[in-house]
C-alpha cells in the first residue's frame, strides 16, 4: 500500500532527514587513514542518540538476511556495493567508501547515502562517483508530479548506460515514511511512462548504485549481508529521500 504524506508529515520528514544528513557528515570527518569502520559507526551512533532519533538499520532483519543487521550505518569499502556492515577493518589510503544510514524522528524516517574516497582518490574513482551523482541528480529531475516512477527509473539508467557501468538487478529505490521501506518499489532501469503514478505527498529514496566494470551482477559476502562486485570492480552508491511536491522534488536529506 502507497501512503500519500501530508505537509504537516513532509516537514516531520525534513528533520528526520536532517539527522541522516548530520550523521552522515559527522561519519565522513570521521574517516581518515587507520580510522576503524566500526569508529565511523561510532560517529553517526552519537549524532543520533544526541538528536533522540532511533535507527532503522539497527536490528533490521528482511527474508535475506540471515541475522539481523548489527549497526546504524552501512559501510561499503571498494568493490562492496551496499550493505556492508562495520568491522574492525582500518581504511586505507585510496579505499572508496560508501555509507547509508537512516533516522527514524517522531515516527518518520529519513534515509540518504555517500560515496568518497579515503586519502588520494585513484581518477576512476573519481569518475565513478561523478556518474552516481549525476544518475541520483537525473533521478531527483525526474521525479515529478505527473510523471511516473519508470521516468526516475528511465533517468538514472541512462546515465548509468552512458558511463558504462552495472547496477544490481535486484535492488533500487523504495517507497518510505513511517518505515524504512515502503511501496512502490523504485528500480534503477525502467521505461518511461510506466509504472506508479507521482503525485504531491509521495516520498521516495532514490539510490543508484553503480559498479564500474559495467556488470550486472553480484555476489553476496560470507557474512549474508554485503553485496559485492562478481567481477572485483568498484561500485559507488549515493541516495537521498524525496517528496514529490506541486512545486518540484523536495529532497528532505540535504544538510
Amino acid at each position: 500500500m502507497v501512503e500519500i504524506k501530508t505537509d504537516a508529515a513532509l516537514d516531520a520528514m525534513r528533520e528526520a532527514g536532517r539527522v541522516v544528513a548530520r550523521a552522515l557528515a559527522a561519519a565522513r570527518e570521521a574517516a581518515r587513514v587507520g580510522v576503524s569502520l566500526r569508529e565511523l559507526d561510532e560517529a553517526a551512533r552519537a549524532v543520533l542518540a544526541e538528536a533522540g532519533a532511533r535507527s532503522p538499520f539497527l536490528g533490521y532483519r528482511p527474508s535475506f538476511a540471515p541475522t539481523p543487521f548489527p549497526a546504524v550505518i552501512c559501510t561499503s569499502v571498494n568493490d562492496a556495493v551496499v550493505h556492508g556492515i562495520p568491522t574492525n577493518y582500518r581504511l586505507r589510503d585510496g579505499d572508496l567508501v560508501s555509507i547509508d544510514c537512516g533516522a527514524q524522528l517522531d515516527g518518520w524516517t529519513g534515509d540518504a547515502a555517500i560515496t568518497f574516497t579515503v586519502g588520494t582518490p585513484r581518477p576512476a574513482d573519481v569518475d565513478l562517483i561523478d556518474a552516481t551523482r549525476q544518475a541520483l541528480d537525473a533521478g531527483i529531475a525526474a521525479a515529478q508530479v505527473g510523471s511516473r516512477i519508470g521516468d526516475i527509473s528511465h533517468a538514472i539508467g541512462t546515465v548509468a548506460h552512458k558511463a558504462r557501468c552495472g547496477m544490481p538487478t535486484d535492488f533500487g529505490g523504495h517507497g518510505i515514511g513511517r518505515r524504512m521501506h515502503e511501496d512502490p518499489h523504485v528500480p534503477n532501469r525502467g521505461r518511461p511512462g510506466r509504472g506508479f503514478p507521482l503525485r504531491h505527498g509521495l516520498v521516495l529514496a532514490i539510490e543508484p548504485m553503480l559498479m564500474a566494470g559495467g556488470q550486472d551482477t553480484y555476489r553476496t559476502d560470507v557474512d549474508g549481508w554485503t553485496l559485492r562486485t562478481t567481477d572485483g570492480s568498484r561500485a559507488a552508491h549515493i541516495e537521498h529521500t524525496v517528496a514529490i511536491t506541486d512545486q518540484g522534488p523536495r529532497i528532505l536529506t540535504l544538510p
